[in-house]
């Protein structure tokens, strides 16, 4: 492997390090999102429907459980493509639609957010840029305010559209001022482990630097964490890195895996946990190396490589940390194949900053 230049890589590992403040500025935004949630509940528009791409797309795997769990809304991952290329005329009454963008400029999340609208949807805007053209054609505007985002993989706009989902639907269950203090102490946490695990996470990423593929596994809430982390890897790092939910992986998935297939876990305390206790074991039966993340790694037996969490102070937290683990991996293995996750091939931003 060619050694990589000590300035690689410095923007993407930067703005992983500056997720604790960007997630301090979203906060003080709290007014706003109380008003959307308002707005929400007043149109009766409970059934949410979230439209995005690559992580934002991700985001909205995590939105799905914020508004399950909290004010026990029904909310999904619309299809973009049945709306804007099939025209199907989907009836958007009672609905609230979130365009999930950083750039604020996504084609066809704009076109699905200004036919949802005309089709009697609450629209909502949630981006970088407060006055692009998703902001323009949303009712809503409610800022990621992340900060400047140069490096081409995306973390602190991810973190903050977390955020911003489980921000927005703790004040439609009329939880808001609980969950708003729990974001306070989640970041304040991020905070105090980022140092020591950026060297934990560097020490283990030198032995995967021979890896060309793996599975990302999760449940639950950590299916969110598990289709970021493959991203990244697959945008930094050239390995090719499938998400799979932990009951997915025992149909099928599993009988491609052997010593030189490794397997990322995730786990957290929470009703998922004893599924993908059980996947683990299916992965060690086949010989795979583990990499357990998350507040129950310890509960991965015989996992090799182990990244402990702290316990955040509501369970629906979780994922804003056990994300991390996964971001400063792909950092940390990018540079150990000599390559500079601040330059993938192929790829370009699109996120602006506001």
């Amino acid at each position: 492997m060619s050694s990589l230049d000590a300035n690689g890589g410095a923007a993407f590992l930067a703005e992983i390090e500056q997720q604790p403040d960007a997630l301090r500025r979203l906060l003080e935004h709290d007014a706003e999102f109380k008003r959307v949630a308002r707005e929400a509940q007043a149109r009766s528009a409970t059934l949410v429907r979230m439209v995005g791409h690559g992580s934002s797309d991700n985001a909205a795997s995590y939105g799905i459980y914020a508004f399950g769990l909290l004010p026990r809304w029904t909310a999904l991952r619309d299809s973009i493509t049945l709306t804007v290329y099939y025209d199907t005329g989907v009836d958007f009454r009672g609905s609230t639609v979130l365009g999930l963008s950083q750039s604020g400029r996504t084609p066809d999340v704009v076109e699905y957010v200004r036919r949802a609208r005309r089709a009697g949807a609450f629209t909502v805007a949630l981006t970088n840029d407060v006055s692009s053209e998703l902001a323009t054609e949303a009712e809503a505007v409610l800022p990621l305010a992340a900060g400047p985002e140069r490096a081409v993989a995306a973390t602190k706009t991810y973190t903050n559209t977390l955020a911003a989902l489980v921000l927005l639907a703790g004040h439609a269950a009329g939880e808001g001022a609980r969950v708003l203090e729990a974001l306070r102490e989640v970041a304040t946490q991020l905070e105090a482990l980022l140092p020591s695990l950026e060297r934990d996470v560097a020490s283990i990423a030198r032995a995967f630097a021979y890896v060309g593929r793996m599975f990302v596994i999760g449940r639950g809430l950590e299916y969110a964490t598990a289709r970021e982390v493959a991203l990244k890897l697959l945008e930094t790092c050239r390995t090719a890195a499938e998400p799979l939910t932990a009951t997915d992986l025992a149909h099928g998935p599993v009988a491609a895996l052997d010593s030189l297939f490794p397997v990322w876990a995730i786990a957290s305390h929470d009703a998922a946990l004893p599924a993908v206790v059980e996947a683990s074991a299916r992965v060690r039966e086949a010989g795979a190396t583990i990499v357990a993340s998350g507040n129950a790694a310890a509960a991965i037996d015989g996992a090799d490589y182990v990244l402990p969490l702290p316990e955040p102070p509501l369970p629906v937290l979780a994922p804003l940390l056990s994300v991390v683990p996964g971001q400063l991996f792909a950092s940390a293995l990018a540079r150990a194949k000599g390559l500079d996750p601040d330059a993938p091939r192929g790829l370009s931003k699109v996120t602006l900053a506001r």
